[in-house]
C-alpha cells in the first residue's frame, strides 16, 4: 500500500502561481510513477502531468505546458506540481497518484490515490 497526501491548494488570482506537494508513505517511493489528476465540477478527471520513477521525463496536459511543472524528491518521498500563470478554467480539485506503469495519462493505471486538494483561481 501507498499513502498519498496532497497540500499546498487554495485560492490564487488568475496570472498567480501555487505549489502542490504530494507526500507518500509506505512502500518504497521510487518504485513508482506518479502524476497528477484533476477533477472541476461537473466533469471528468483530467490528466495534468506524470513523472517516471527516476524524475527523468515528464508528461503533461496540452493546456498546462509551459506553466505547470511536475517533479519528484525520492529522498523526500514527494511529488511537486509547480503552478504559475494559473487561469480560472485551473479551478478543480487535484489529486496525486501512484502507478507501476510508466508515463501513463489514463486514470485507470493509477493504483492509488491521494484525498485531493482544492485549487481555486479567481479571475
Amino acid at each position: 500500500q501507498v499513502q498519498l497526501v496532497e497540500s499546498g491548494g487554495g485560492l490564487a488570482q488568475a496570472g498567480g502561481s501555487l505549489r502542490l506537494s504530494c507526500a507518500a508513505s509506505g512502500r518504497t517511493f521510487s518504485n513508482y510513477a506518479m502524476g497528477w489528476f484533476r477533477q472541476a465540477p461537473g466533469k471528468e478527471r483530467e490528466f495534468v502531468a506524470t513523472i517516471v520513477r527516476s524524475g527523468s521525463i515528464r508528461r503533461y496536459l496540452d493546456s498546462v505546458k509551459g506553466r505547470f511543472t511536475i517533479s519528484r524528491d525520492n529522498a523526500e518521498n514527494t511529488m511537486y506540481l509547480q503552478m504559475n500563470s494559473l487561469k480560472p478554467e485551473d479551478t478543480a480539485v487535484y489529486y496525486c497518484a501512484a502507478t507501476s506503469l510508466a508515463l501513463t495519462s489514463s486514470s485507470r493505471d493509477y493504483d492509488y490515490w491521494g484525498q485531493g486538494t482544492q485549487v481555486t483561481v479567481s479571475p
